[in-house]
């Protein structure tokens, strides 16, 4: 691990004027901001991430959850995973969310990790992980090694060229499906950000994975409230049940009525470059009678675009019958 400085911060201001001194908030970012540390001080130990400062931000104010003015839940960036995942608010309102965190990692990373920590979660990749490999996300223009090599935890969604690593975090998952708003503080002043704009594709700059600035600073993330008799389901498919990744995982929020789905949300992990919703499998299933015939269109749906590599085909199938039984799941509960 390469030296740093260490420094704490007590008020949000101060932590944005420190960061903001970096070039950049993407990979390879000179300051950084840490709480949990479950993330970076891996990667820090691989001498992937090698930042000169690091900006302790324990000290703010950011641990709450509590309802929202618009009848949601308002997440504190600060809040530790295992608290949002047994919050009772969480657990009544948004059981999708729960079943995500608990799926993911183990007790004592969850009782570390905090929720923007896991929101800007990196990939797995094992590429991306040991610099003697060429790897366009962590050096731009050494190369993806990973088509053509082992990629069988590869993403097959949203894919490019340059880089077809995975998004790893359960939890991103669920607020994908649950329209999640990121809130964000940084030089310019506050701004709020849809999850559905808050990640980037790799496309031919696999290094920028976020739209944050220099500066910026996540405090908290708001869920919007669903309509009354909505439920959620998070089924996660992966080698071994504890402590592993997702080969393929769903997301889905469904309402009924008379018979039909009349309001339905669809995410899905462990094949997107980013947590990957599928307005193709909404579209598929809004208006329609929950059968299985009807599930397994929409996630024909959701894979058509899939990509899959030299040792990533079984996703597709994988991923088409997560699908099917998370909302077989969600509609049985209905």
């Amino acid at each position: 691990m390469q030296p740093f400085d260490l420094i704490s911060v007590d008020s949000i201001q101060d932590a944005v004027k420190a960061q903001s001194s970096a070039s950049t908030a993407q990979q390879g970012a000179s300051v950084r901001y840490i709480a949990g540390g479950t993330n970076l001080v891996d990667y820090m130990k691989l001498n992937v991430e090698t930042p000169a400062k690091l900006v302790d931000i324990n000290g703010l104010n950011l641990t709450a959850i509590e309802p929202a003015a618009n009848g949601g839940l308002k997440i504190g960036a600060l809040a530790r995973n295992t608290d949002v995942a047994y919050h009772d608010s969480v657990k009544a309102q948004f059981p999708v969310l729960s079943l995500a965190i608990l799926s993911g990692a183990s007790t004592q990373l969850r009782n570390m990790a905090t929720t923007a920590g896991n929101l800007l979660q990196k990939t797995r990749c094992v590429y991306y992980r040991d610099t003697a490999y060429g790897c366009n996300k962590r050096q731009p223009g050494t190369g993806c090694s990973a088509i053509g090599g082992h990629n069988r935890m590869m993403a097959i969604l949203g894919t490019s060229d340059q880089c077809i690593a995975s998004n790893p975090s359960d939890q991103n998952v669920a607020l994908a499906a649950l329209e999640a708003t990121i809130h964000v503080t940084g030089a310019k002043g506050e701004r709020t950000i849809p999850i559905a704009q808050f990640y980037l594709l790799p496309g031919n700059t696999p290094e920028r994975e976020t739209v944050l600035e220099p500066g910026d600073l996540v405090t908290h993330i708001s869920i919007p409230s669903l309509p009354a008799g909505a439920k959620s389901y998070y089924l996660k498919l992966r080698d071994r049940t504890s402590y592993e990744f997702a080969l393929a995982s769903a997301a889905v929020v469904v309402k009924q009525s008379n018979g039909r789905i009349d309001f339905v949300r669809v995410a899905m992990g462990g094949v997107g470059t980013v947590p990957w919703r599928s307005l193709e499998a909404e579209r598929a299933l809004q208006g329609k009678v929950a059968t299985p015939a009807n599930f397994r269109a929409a996630a024909e749906a959701a894979l058509h675009g899939a990509r899959p590599q030299s040792q990533n085909g079984f996703k597709v199938e994988l991923a088409k019958r997560c699908l099917t039984h998370a909302l077989a799941e969600v509609t049985r509960q209905a």
